[in-house]
């Protein structure tokens, strides 16, 4: 309830009155009510409910969902790399985050600007308005660094409170005009739409932002599995929206004035406090799920090599997925406390918040097609049948969507955009590298070969080379042989591979290979969700017949001093910009746990 409801839940806050606050009167005042709460209730239901609740969440990789994962399945469905894939991966990743960022700034601004209604006060608290909300989320990120498992407790009771809240204020408002309950039939939405033409077209941009957080009830599947998320969905989240909305529509049928601020004329004087502060508290709830499944989100892309080494700190002894990730905290305070300044209004924000979304949610439905089809064994007339029509609500809403460029839709883009380009030079840079090692390093045979006729002198110990080619002899190792002209009594080439699922179980975390007599080739492989922790893993290889001690045994690391040069392959301020993300990345020290008194590093310089 907590984690994986809070961003769609907050959504009765902002979304009929931003839908409303477009439409134009055509026929009777009440068709544009009984028409926007319709779409509202059948984008629940097409989206969320069909969408992901009932197909796409059956696309799990090993338990896990989201863009990453999704990507994942896919390639492995498919059976070779594809480029094509691989790109709208990135280009998954990069909206997600750019969802991430306005999140936080809307749904915490719409709550807070409870205080511009709220009774008796409103012209006296409207000033403090962004203040409030800034300090709020300034807050919000400071706090990550210490871990949110002590009161991640609370978030289950404070959204379930909310999700009943909403349920009692929309039934409370029901009978002020019980004829708002036509808009359950699809009639309405497709009339609202016939007759609106362009407009109903434009509307349906702040009709998506009723389902906006659908994202995260797959992206969440692995932390809860799909049953739990199913059921909340279907007992308790769903009719509680409804009924809101619901609500909402019958108040303003009763008062058109309400329409400008229906979510909050609907609470009784009594009870206006408590239910603004549990709405700020429930805002925050949300924020805090985005932020973590941007961390999550990192961490995924970092091992999948979408990104750099980023330091990723643990923040609990007990949970695996608290972590912390300074730098994209860091980054989205930035962003979020910028786009308070820049639209200090969630009306004004709402024409920024959806497009990122509805361009995620297309993503994931052209990638299912490939799940479906490869994977699933669909005949293509299932396929056509199911996806055509889910593909044909994303395009029209992602359409509509982008009408709102010009009005600040331009700012997830543009920084999405640049996410691409981050990751579209770090993969492109990281194989120019690859495959220049590949040319200047011999095949490990024939260096073993070599030794065995000329052999070197022999240091006491165990020494592992870390590298990404075991097929290859590391650069660490030839440099070792032609400066200190040593080899130790037993070499491993260590590497560390990424699998395409989840985690990857104890029996196939390690394999080891004799190569000659003073070889091994040892194999470490991690899922995307889990965190390299290479001495815990060796500690294993004990069992496997691998014999050494880790305080005699010398890590040899291989530091790469690039040049840029445009002949190499790519653009020279794409070489910049891929030095500037090497310097920056994580060490491979820190970010596999390796004992720093235990590494020894040489470098080498190489083109880009």
């Amino acid at each position: 309830m907590g984690v994986v409801f809070g961003d769609i839940g907050t959504s009765p806050l902002y979304a009929l009155r931003e839908a409303l606050a477009h439409a134009r009167p055509v026929g009777p005042p009440h068709m544009a009510v009984l028409g926007v709460v319709s779409l509202i209730l059948w984008a629940l239901t097409l989206i969320v409910t069909i969408k992901y609740i009932l197909v796409l969440m059956r696309a799990d990789n090993g338990g896990e969902g989201g863009p990453v994962a999704l990507m994942s399945l896919a390639q492995r469905a498919l059976g070779r790399p594809s480029a094509i894939l691989f790109g709208l991966g990135i280009l998954g990743v990069s909206l997600f985050y750019a969802d991430g960022v306005i999140t936080p700034a809307f749904s915490v601004l719409s709550a807070v600007e409870g205080l511009k209604v709220a009774p008796r006060l409103g012209d006296i608290l409207t000033p403090l308005v962004l203040p409030v909300a800034g300090v709020i989320l300034i807050v919000l990120f400071i706090g990550q660094a210490r871990g949110t498992h002590r009161v991640a407790a609370l978030f289950g009771p404070v959204m379930t409170l909310w999700f009943l809240t909403l349920a009692a204020l929309g039934i409370l408002h029901m009978t002020d005009d019980l004829s708002v309950l036509r808009a359950i039939s699809p009639y309405w939405a497709i009339h609202f739409l016939v007759r609106n033409d362009f407009i109903g077209f434009v509307i349906l941009g702040s009709v998506f932002l009723a389902v906006t957080g659908a994202e995260a009830l797959y992206a969440d599947m692995g932390q809860f599995g799909k049953r739990p998320i199913r059921a909340a969905w279907l007992s308790l989240v769903f009719p509680c929206l409804a009924l809101n909305y619901l609500g909402q529509g019958a108040l303003v049928l009763h008062n058109p004035g309400a329409r400008s601020s229906p979510f909050f004329d609907m609470v009784p004087h009594f009870a206006y406090w408590p239910v603004l502060i549990l709405a700020t508290v429930a805002a925050v709830v949300a924020s805090q799920a985005v932020i973590t499944g941007a961390f999550s989100m990192t961490r995924q892309a970092v091992q999948l090599g979408l990104l750099p080494r980023i330091e990723i700190r643990r923040t609990s002894a007990t949970q695996a997925g608290q972590i912390f990730v300074p730098a994209i905290n860091g980054m989205m305070i930035v962003g979020v406390l910028v786009l308070l300044v820049v639209f200090q209004s969630s009306h004004r924000l709402a024409s920024a918040y959806g497009v990122a979304v509805t361009g995620t949610m297309l993503l994931s439905t052209v990638v299912l097609y490939v799940v479906a089809r490869r994977l699933w064994k669909w005949r293509w007339v299932q396929v056509l049948a199911l996806l055509v029509p889910i593909s044909f609500v994303d395009v029209v809403f992602l359409a509509s969507n982008l009408l709102k460029i010009v009005d600040g839709a331009w700012l997830p883009l543009a920084f999405g955009a640049g996410l691409v380009v981050v990751m579209w030079t770090w993969s492109r840079g990281v194989r120019i590298l690859t495959e220049k090692t590949r040319l200047d390093s011999p095949p490990i045979g024939e260096l073993i070969q070599m030794l065995a006729r000329k052999p070197p002198h022999r240091a006491p110990g165990t020494a592992m080379f870390l590298t990404a080619n075991p097929d290859l002899a590391p650069v660490a190792l030839m440099h070792n042989l032609a400066h200190n002209k040593v080899l130790h009594e037993r070499n491993v080439l260590l590497t560390i591979q990424t699998a395409e699922t989840p985690r990857v179980s104890e029996e196939d975390r390690v394999r080891i290979e004799a190569i000659g007599t003073d070889f091994r080739r040892v194999t470490l492989r991690y899922g995307f969700m889990e965190s390299p922790n290479v001495p815990k893993t060796l500690a294993h290889c004990k069992k496997l017949g691998l014999k050494f001690d880790i305080m005699s045994t010398s890590f040899f690391l291989g530091r790469r001093s690039l040049v840029p040069d445009a002949r190499s392959g790519m653009p020279m301020w794409q070489d910049h910009l891929f030095i500037f993300l090497m310097k920056n990345a994580a060490s491979p020290i820190d970010f596999f746990k390796i004992p720093p008194g235990r590494v020894v590093e040489l470098g080498t310089q190489v083109t880009v």
